[in-house]
């Protein structure tokens, strides 16, 4: 029997859908590269490119109906992917709310993507109380999986992702120049492929998609769907622009830019399309 629908539900109706189709993953499952899954890479920003007013600050900037745009955008994906940092400040649901997937009037957890947050350090205290696992006790979301490079991360966490079917997955991690640690894309999304992974959509934030957006990940993207709202944040806001890339002759040159861009009037906002140019 399906479930009660909750008071949080959202609607995205069928009209609102049709221009979206062309830029999701195939609903056969199929993927357009053996060792990756598609890649959507989605996020709200302002006018200046920001994604919130300052580090750790939740902004909201785009209106009701992108917000159920991302949520449809959910639940046409496998898995949905953000960083330690969104984690932290946010204490994300990371679910779909739409009405008629698993836990919003659908069969189990039909149309929930799984979560998955990168967290290099093992540094996320999440508890039971998190949002992620109370959706998961209320069978309205998945269990999450951690990305890190620890090898042995803190026994209590382990056993409480296990409790509710969750994991740590350890992957590939460089240090760069500046200490952080650097994300081999390669290794993960190989990884999340053949863990049964054939969509992820990745929000953010800034650190997860600057670094997508490096020139040797670029091929990794499948598509690129933004929504630019009217609004500017101001200085000193949470920013996503990718390294300055450099020609053989030290000259700037552009860090990337979409082919067969398509834009498209939604509410208050424009939702813009594309795939990035290689």
């Amino acid at each position: 029997m399906a479930s009660s629908i909750p008071k949080d539900a959202m609607e995205f109706p069928e009209s609102d859908r049709e221009f979206l189709e062309p830029h999701l993953p195939p609903k056969d499952g199929s993927t357009p590269r053996e060792d990756s899954p598609f890649v959507t890479l989605t996020f709200a920003t302002s006018l200046d490119s920001s994604l919130a007013l300052s580090p750790g600050a939740p902004t909201a900037i785009s209106g009701p109906q992108s917000k159920a745009m991302t949520h449809y955008l959910r639940s046409r994906h496998d898995g949905i992917l953000i960083g330690v940092g969104t984690a932290v400040a946010d204490d994300p649901s990371l679910n779909c709310r739409l009405i008629g997937v698993g836990g919003y009037g659908g069969e189990g957890l039909a149309g929930q993507p799984r979560p998955i947050v990168i967290d290099p350090t093992a540094r996320w205290d999440f508890t039971g109380d998190s949002k992620l696992f109370k959706l998961c006790r209320e069978g309205r979301g998945r269990p999450p999986w951690i990305i890190t490079a620890v090898k042995e991360p803190p026994a209590e966490k382990v056993s409480l992702l296990q409790e509710y079917g969750g994991r740590y997955v350890t992957v590939n991690f460089t240090t760069s120049d500046t200490g952080r640690n650097r994300l081999d894309w390669d290794d993960l999304l190989l990884t999340l492929k053949n863990s049964g992974l054939n969509s992820v959509m990745i929000e953010g934030g800034s650190q997860v998609i600057n670094t997508l957006l490096e020139p040797e990940y670029l091929p990794k993207i499948s598509m690129v769907i933004l929504t630019i709202a009217p609004t500017w944040l101001g200085q000193g806001g949470v920013v996503v622009s990718p390294a300055r890339r450099l020609d053989e002759g030290g000259n700037a040159i552009p860090a990337a830019r979409l082919a067969d861009a398509k834009w498209y009037p939604f509410g208050e906002d424009v939702v813009l399309c594309g795939r990035v140019q290689i």
